[in-house]
């Protein structure tokens, strides 16, 4: 798979630019021209391959992370007002996330499409690498319709490239992509050259199974309600030899379980300038080596869901009596360092902080109980108050942690710094790099997950839970429970894990997701599917809020218009048979 993703550079370098849907990404080298030898032909769908990676590598700050529009994730007060105005309440249809993203979306539909409809004319390669070919393209072209049919709700279908001025159908309903997807995936299944998993040693790991057409085609089910449908695909996958990484959940975003039984499909990243993932970048702090941008924090009330490891759900009351009646700004005193000087102590009086119950010593450790003994995922995923993150920046690994006030991280003992140290956040974690494991935050080599084993699980549980099947789709989610090191469902004398009926598992499904897949851009696509991204994003009050609860900013909701984004205003003036979603 590494040589997918070398020569794709080559052909993000000469993609040119449509006037239109940005539908011509190639110019003259993904002409027909290009399927006259097998290499040139494989060139192109490695091109095909390579616009996977547009979301999570460094090309460019243009590119959104999907997590931050769900209720898990947050954009740092320097980057919500200028890449997140979705969440301000301001964006306009002209707004260039918009048309970025379409235009996007679409260059992947296209170069899918060279591949499908010319592959067959490639003379010197064989009937069984065409078929799979095209197969990998069908996934592909599927993939990105998926993306574009949850984002918008309907748009035009296109399954061969056109002529620049012929790219005007009118949008096909929401149903109509779906089938579309459902009919290139069914046709990827279908086809016998195609392996149902590749073997970690295998020189093609990376490109797309048939585990991976059975996961997206299960999703599309999910979408449709069909349940039945949904959790026969996602039992296939289950056949394939896939499992659980049997270890623990923190190592399973290391570089050295990257091909492990536990990833389906994964994007592939490389050790080269702006080859890595961007998660070091964007998710990690100014200790991380290389220097991370800190351009998210998990949301607090996220971080507030995660249960005790014995399935208790989280109250604040529980650590610190009195804590939830109190202001956000007086209880502040509990995440304050020990030893504060006399300026450190008029300062956070005239922040409003409640120092009459300030512990000069004891102060930290009273703080750190509130997150030992949780699910050990919210450590693996969040660099919790006072705990400690190796950050290599300095060309060496030292132990930073988060303190309030912050002082400096350059003397011991070595603050946690962050692009918003103005206030105390909840940094992140997961998928950073730690000491000096990775020198560049741009060269991060460890592959992104697209779609993992656990995800497949909780999909199943899902799908048998809708059909009624509460009890059986419990197996499921215990597996993955199991795994995290926390109480499993309907532990005997356990009440906090007990389940009741459908409806129970149903909000314990949608939790477990969240606490699972933090960061991994896949639940702002399920909020929206369940119908509770307004209720989770915009409750009253959420936004990036400090540890304590004061807001940084908050959100604010749009309005109905907001569930589907708008088609974008030059597209439809090239296009005048688009048709605007309603509101916008």
């Amino acid at each position: 798979m590494t040589r997918i993703i070398l020569l794709s550079a080559l052909f993000l370098g000469v993609a040119g630019c449509n006037d239109s849907l940005d539908l011509s990404p190639y110019d003259e080298i993904s002409s027909e021209n290009s399927f006259g030898s097998s290499d040139l032909a494989e060139a192109v769908v490695n091109g095909a391959y390579s616009n996977l990676r547009y979301d999570y590598s460094n090309y460019g700050l243009d590119i959104l992370n999907w997590d931050a529009f769900s209720s898990v994730l947050d954009p740092s007060d320097g980057s919500v007002f200028s890449n997140y105005s979705y969440l301000t309440g301001t964006i306009q249809p002209n707004d260039e996330s918009f048309l970025t993203y379409w235009r996007r979306l679409y260059e992947g539909v296209s170069r899918a499409n060279d591949v499908i409809n010319n592959m067959e004319s490639v003379p010197d390669m064989s009937d069984e690498l065409k078929s799979q070919r095209i197969a990998e393209c069908k996934f592909l072209r599927a993939y990105h319709y998926y993306r574009l049919n949850i984002l918008w709700r309907g748009v035009p279908v296109y399954l061969e490239n056109l002529s620049p001025t012929e790219y005007t159908y009118a949008r096909s309903t929401e149903d109509e992509v779906w089938n579309v997807i459902i009919q290139d995936l069914t046709d990827c299944i279908n086809t016998a050259e195609l392996p149902d998993k590749y073997a970690a040693s295998s020189s093609d790991y990376g490109r797309v199974n048939k585990a991976a057409a059975y996961t997206l085609r299960a999703k599309v089910y999910l979408w449709l309600e069909e349940w039945e449908l949904a959790e026969a695909d996602f039992r296939e996958v289950g056949k394939m030899g896939y499992s659980l990484y049997n270890g623990n959940y923190a190592d399973l975003f290391k570089f050295q379980q990257e091909r492990s039984d536990e990833m389906i499909f994964s994007v592939q990243m490389e050790e080269f300038a702006n080859m890595g993932n961007t998660f070091s970048r964007t998710y990690g702090n100014r200790m991380t080596a290389g220097t991370g941008n800190s351009s998210f924090f998990m949301n607090t009330n996220f971080v507030n869901s995660y249960e005790w490891a014995d399935g208790k759900p989280f109250d604040w009351e529980d650590v610190i009596p009195g804590y939830n009646a109190m202001d956000p700004n007086a209880r502040s005193v509990y995440f304050l360092r020990d030893n504060l000087t006399t300026s450190e102590r008029q300062t956070m009086e005239t922040y409003g902080a409640d120092m009459s119950k300030y512990l000069p010593i004891g102060n930290e450790d009273r703080i750190k109980a509130a997150y030992a003994n949780r699910d050990p995922r919210l450590q693996a995923t969040v660099i919790t108050p006072y705990s400690t993150y190796s950050g290599g920046y300095s060309g060496t690994a030292i132990d930073y942690s988060p303190r309030w006030p912050y002082r400096n991280s350059a003397t011991a003992p070595y603050d946690l710094q962050t692009n918003s140290n103005s206030y105390m956040l909840y940094s992140i974690r997961k998928f950073v790099t730690e000491g000096r494991e990775f020198l560049n935050v741009t060269f991060n080599p460890i592959d992104v997950p697209i779609f993992r084993y656990a995800d497949v699980l909780l999909g199943l549980a899902e799908a048998l839970n809708e059909q009624g099947k509460y009890t059986e789709a419990i197996e499921f989610v215990n597996q993955v429970r199991d795994r995290a090191g926390v109480a499993l469902l309907n532990e005997p004398g356990n009440s906090y894990v007990a389940v009741e009926n459908p409806d129970d598992l149903r909000t314990r499904i949608r939790n477990e997701r969240k606490w699972e897949l933090a960061g991994e851009e896949q639940l702002y696509y399920d909020e929206l599917r369940w119908g509770t991204w307004q209720e989770k994003k915009f409750a009253e009050g959420n936004g990036l809020l400090e540890v304590w609860g004061t807001p940084v900013y908050t959100y604010k909701w749009g309005g109905s218009a907001y569930l589907k984004w708008p088609i974008p205003t030059s597209e439809r003036e090239k296009n005048t048979n688009l048709t605007q979603n309603d509101n916008w």
